[in-house]
């Protein structure tokens, strides 16, 4: 399923006290929302019953506590909103080695966070990997140079 692409301007002066407030908020909360004058919706494609949501933090708390901006539209501008905290969905899936995290809050609306696929960030992705792949491929051209 692909992401949701609603956006909206995070309220700084709320933001910044409700990362205050936060048991596990970040010690530099400032510095921290400085590049989220807007934030979009991390969830999978939505009707307008449900909250559109961004996490701004997770806590290193057991079990992990994110704290959300949660938002409605009203005709293409931002209706309501509010901070939440909630606990982290406690899905995951194995892949490979690994463990992927579902991500979303407790009881979000389905699909999980890892099935939901935002092909911007995984085109971002892809070039990156590539890349870094070339960088690192390339031989060192001062390799094999023996002045003595």
């Amino acid at each position: 399923m692909l992401q949701c692409t609603a956006v909206a301007r995070l309220p700084a002066a709320e933001a910044l006290a409700a990362l205050r407030d936060m048991s596990g908020g970040p010690d530099d909360a400032d510095d921290h929302l400085a590049d989220m004058a807007f934030v979009l919706c991390e969830l999978g494609v939505h009707d307008q019953g449900t909250d559109h949501a961004a996490r701004l933090w997770t806590a290193e708390e057991q079990p992990p506590v994110g704290l959300w901006f949660m938002w409605t539209e009203v005709s293409r501008h931002m209706g309501d909103h509010y901070f939440a905290t909630f606990r982290l969905c406690p899905y995951w899936r194995d892949v490979k080695d690994s463990r992927d995290w579902c991500n979303f809050y407790k009881d979000h609306p389905e699909p999980h966070g890892f099935h939901v696929s935002d092909p911007l960030r995984d085109l971002i992705r892809e070039q990156t990997r590539l890349e870094a792949q070339r960088r690192f491929s390339q031989e060192d051209p001062d390799e094999g140079d023996d002045e003595s």
